[in-house]
């Protein structure tokens, strides 16, 4: 992968000696949804996703189905509950569409599981071992915030996805391609006064480590303000932005989104690129809607960022935001929510060296979200 795709984890002897079991990447994010079929044919038709697998009654599961996308080094699973006392049918009923597992591939499941318990996670699955004539799965998961989960998977001896999973090998001639390359990171929303508290379990229960940190003075318009503290693994490989509300004239953005979605959990996930004008011109012909600035954010840009190789007008007509720091600069754009709820939503990333997250972005940004918040009467 190249650097304007992801930038090289800085791993120091301290973080490594954190890192007491080492995640290899994130294996794969589950959605509950509605209705996973029609859900598949959004993400397959707009965001370019390949329909690879697929669990159901007719492969013996009768309990829900699930459909297996992937683009580039991003796998989606999109699950519905198929009989009323499922789990996941309160996870519909409370939330709506969201993220329910953020799943992490793991060479040790039994460890992983132990050590996090052991520091304090909750267990939600004890390591389970399967094994079918596609070879042996390995899993187990822990809670985080709200109704989310961390799973630990291994399947390096298991051909396929997991047990019951058929894999789709026919061409998707739905899907069409964008660009997508890998996860940059997943951003979670919680409540009032409880960041610090949700860091410090990462720091504590997973070994992560603060990676950066912003207030509400970083954060905030006329009207409203939040703050956020990235943390990132001891390798640096997964990296999750927390944000909780801070005090402001109006409704946050993180206030709306914790009504809607009554409770704690992901915000959005950001997708890496390595080439965002193709990646955001493709998504956008494809019908996947973007937040606007106002014009007048392009006028000083470079003045702002330096020199950037991409054009300005072609930023400004796809509605790019563009920011540096002192190891480069990078590229971010964000979707408006895809569900019906105001919750959930995607950024698309470019960096060409930079670590950062866009602070430089954030006034604009925000700015932006609360005139679609207006719209919908949540400001």
């Amino acid at each position: 992968m190249t650097q304007d795709v992801l930038t090289a984890p800085l791993v120091t002897p301290e973080t490594a000696e954190k890192d007491f079991f080492p995640i290899r990447g994130i294996d794969h994010i589950e959605f509950v949804v509605g209705n996973a079929k029609q859900s598949a044919h959004f993400y397959r038709s707009a965001m370019g996703f390949k329909l690879t697998g697929y669990a159901g009654l007719e492969t013996g599961l009768r309990d829900r189905a699930s459909y297996v996308l992937e683009q580039g080094k991003v796998r989606l699973i999109l699950t519905t509950p198929l009989i009323p006392d499922h789990p996941y049918q309160e996870h519909l009923r409370m939330h709506g569409d969201g993220v329910k597992d953020i799943s992490f591939e793991v060479d040790d499941v039994e460890r992983a599981y132990r050590e996090t318990t052991k520091r304090g996670a909750i267990g939600v699955q004890e390591p389970t071992e399967i094994t079918d004539e596609n070879g042996t799965y390995f899993t187990a998961a822990i809670k985080t915030y709200g109704d989310t989960l961390h799973s630990f998977v291994n399947r390096k001896n298991y051909r396929g996805f997991a047990p019951g999973f058929r894999p789709i090998t026919k061409e998707d001639t739905i899907a069409r391609p964008t660009g997508l390359a890998a996860v940059d990171h997943i951003v979670g929303n919680v409540g009032w006064n409880q960041m610090n508290d949700w860091v410090k379990w990462y720091e504590e229960v997973m070994g992560f480590h603060l990676f950066v940190s912003f207030d509400d003075k970083d954060i905030s318009t006329e009207y409203s303000a939040l703050m956020s503290k990235v943390v990132a693994s001891g390798s640096e490989k997964i990296k999750f932005p927390i944000n909780e509300p801070a005090t402001g004239k109006k409704k946050s953005q993180i206030e709306e989104y914790i009504e809607w979605y009554k409770g704690p959990g992901v915000q959005h996930i950001a997708m890496a690129t390595g080439n965002i004008l193709e990646t955001v011109t493709k998504l956008s012909d494809q019908g996947v809607e973007f937040l606007r600035v106002p014009s007048s954010y392009y006028r000083e840009l470079q003045d702002r960022v330096g020199v950037i190789k991409e054009p300005i007008d072609e930023l400004e007509r796809l509605g790019i935001l563009v920011d540096s720091d002192d190891d480069g600069y990078m590229l971010q754009i964000f979707t408006k929510p895809v569900e019906d709820r105001p919750t959930l939503f995607f950024e698309i990333i470019q960096r060409r060296g930079a670590r950062s997250f866009g602070k430089g972005n954030f006034k604009a940004l925000f700015e932006s979200i609360e005139r679609e918040q207006d719209l919908r009467g949540n400001l």
